[in-house]
């Protein structure tokens, strides 16, 4: 018996397992019912691609991720480059930072107000007699020689002079001094400007005999010096004041001679004051340079240096103070600029007339200039 071939497109029951044709609708064992399968249509569709998946993220993880990328990237090219040799990596040096140091800010100070300026004037002309010598004449203008060779281009030390030579000479160079606030009395000039000389004591000395010697009572040297007693000892500096001499009574006891007086400060007017009236009175002032003896003065040298020096006075006067005489006033149409000086003088004897004659016992004082205008409303120059 020939087997039956089974087609190959046959289905099982599945309820009682009889192989079924693959078109049939009803299991002839056990009945059951079968529902026709669908008939696959074979269709053909374009190809589609298939689609990307989608991201969404925030803004903020955005900047985050575009910020992170480009840092990755940056890292990446820094490292390809110190591969290359072509960047180097910096090594880090540390800094010194100094302390700050406190800068003092100086305060300005304010700059004092300069006094009048005397106008420049030519020099003096003289002209030379017989026996002048360059030292005679500097000495008679209160010059140095220097000065005069130097402006009259003769040699440093002047040469030889012949008579009737005529001489320019020039003017001191006035010093300028510390104006006064206001008029001194006697007392505050004197003790101002008292003079004093060093002394140290010796063997044998004792107060009462250095007093003797000086003519300064022991009482002034005590307290000038501090002292509070007579007690003095051997290399002992003292000072003594020549503003607390005695008058003399007699002879000094010793040979020992007196210094000469120191020089005076000169006070009123102030170095190039102007005067504007003609007749105005002006007063001379200058500190006292001690307690003048007898027989000694100030000798007070006025001079018109507009006239070239032929309107000039001496005066003579125990007081610190002397009034310009009527006879020196200027009568002219024009400014007069005048040059003043102080000196202590002795007295030496007396002329046949029975004026006294003194000599020099004293350093000169500085000189000072002062300007007063003419009559008839002189144009005064610009100091």
């Amino acid at each position: 018996m020939t087997p039956e071939n089974v087609s190959s497109t046959s289905k099982t029951c599945q309820t009682c397992g009889s192989r079924l044709s693959e078109n049939a609708t009803r299991c002839l064992v056990c009945g059951r019912t079968f529902t026709p399968a669908a008939t696959k249509k074979t269709e053909t569709s374009p190809v589609q691609n298939p689609k990307l998946p989608e991201l969404k993220v925030s803004l903020p993880a955005a900047i985050a991720l575009i910020v992170l990328i480009l840092g990755l990237g940056a890292a990446l090219i820094f490292v390809i480059l110190q591969t290359t040799g072509r960047v180097t990596t910096p090594t880090a040096t540390p800094t010194v930072t100094n302390t700050p140091t406190l800068t003092l800010t100086p305060t300005a100070t304010l700059e004092p107000t300069l006094g009048p300026t005397p106008t420049p004037v030519p020099p003096r002309e003289y002209v030379v007699k017989e026996g002048d010598l360059c030292s005679s004449i500097a000495l008679s203008f209160g010059v140095s020689i220097q000065s005069i060779a130097s402006l009259n281009g003769l040699p440093p030390d002047c040469g030889i002079l012949y008579p009737n030579t005529t001489l320019k000479i020039p003017w001191p160079t006035p010093t300028p001094t510390a104006l006064p606030t206001a008029t001194l009395s006697a007392a505050e000039a004197t003790q101002q400007a008292c003079g004093t000389v060093p002394y140290q004591v010796t063997e044998n000395d004792t107060l009462s005999s250095i007093s003797a010697n000086y003519n300064i009572s022991i009482e002034s040297i005590k307290t000038f010096n501090g002292l509070t007693s007579d007690t003095v000892w051997v290399g002992m500096n003292l000072s003594l004041p020549l503003c607390e001499r005695m008058p003399t009574q007699g002879p000094t006891p010793t040979a020992t001679l007196l210094p000469p007086y120191p020089a005076a400060s000169l006070l009123l007017p102030e170095d190039g004051a102007v005067f504007t009236n003609v007749n105005e009175s002006i007063t001379l002032q200058w500190s006292s340079v001690g307690t003048l003896l007898e027989g000694e003065a100030y000798a007070v040298t006025i001079e018109d240096v507009t006239t070239g020096g032929a309107n000039r006075l001496t005066s003579y006067t125990r007081e610190t103070k002397l009034t310009i005489p009527s006879t020196l006033r200027p009568l002219d149409n024009t400014f007069h600029i005048y040059r003043w000086s102080v000196v202590a003088v002795r007295q030496t004897g007396t002329t046949a007339d029975g004026q006294a004659e003194y000599t020099p016992h004293g350093t000169l004082s500085q000189f000072r200039v002062f300007g007063w205008s003419g009559a008839g409303g002189a144009v005064i120059p610009t100091p």
